[in-house]
């Protein structure tokens, strides 16, 4: 575990950071997308963080080889909601399992924890047991279940939506 760093993400980062989310686009019901996304999207997507504000992104990374991405973002448009953050984390698949999420997760929580968050929300696609652990384990709470509100391969997927109060320090 010592040879990951997590530093934050880069623009050259981006290529990497999709290629590890397309493959759960194509290969998993973890995110509704039903397209791989563009490098164009991504590079979007990746313009809307910052270093100090509420959305930011993290990668970890083993050795030159970025490995994972855990990132906030805006919860809902309306401006109410701007206290309000919603999480993402994903690894490359030959990654998972080896404790590297947990610490990723936390960087990104300790990096937005002191600003104007009150409340972080993810959002987990069922069945996941390593994302509800992940989840549970980092202090957030399961708040509620959206039954059947996503379809992919041709089935209906309930959300499990879980919640993290932001303590300030």
């Amino acid at each position: 575990m010592d040879e990951v760093a997590i530093r934050r993400a880069q623009i050259a980062d981006v290529p990497t950071l999709l290629d590890i989310y397309n493959h759960y686009v194509i290969n998993t019901h973890i995110t509704f997308d039903l397209e791989p996304r563009t490098l164009d999207q991504r590079l979007a997507w990746f313009a809307t963080f910052g270093d100090a504000g509420r959305y930011q992104c993290f990668v970890a990374a083993r050795g030159v080889r970025v490995i994972g991405w855990a990132s906030s973002a805006p919860f809902k448009e309306r401006a109410a909601y701007q206290t309000s953050i919603e999480t993402s984390v994903y690894l490359a698949p030959d990654e998972v399992g080896r404790g590297i999420g947990p610490r990723l997760y936390a960087t990104l929580l300790s990096a937005v924890e002191p600003l104007d968050v009150h409340r972080a929300y993810g959002a987990i696609s069922l069945p996941n047991n390593a994302s509800v652990t992940l989840h549970e384990r980092l202090g957030f709470a399961h708040i509620g279940t959206y039954r059947e509100v996503g379809r992919k391969f041709g089935r209906f997927w309930d959300v499990a939506v879980y919640e993290r109060p932001c303590p300030k320090p």
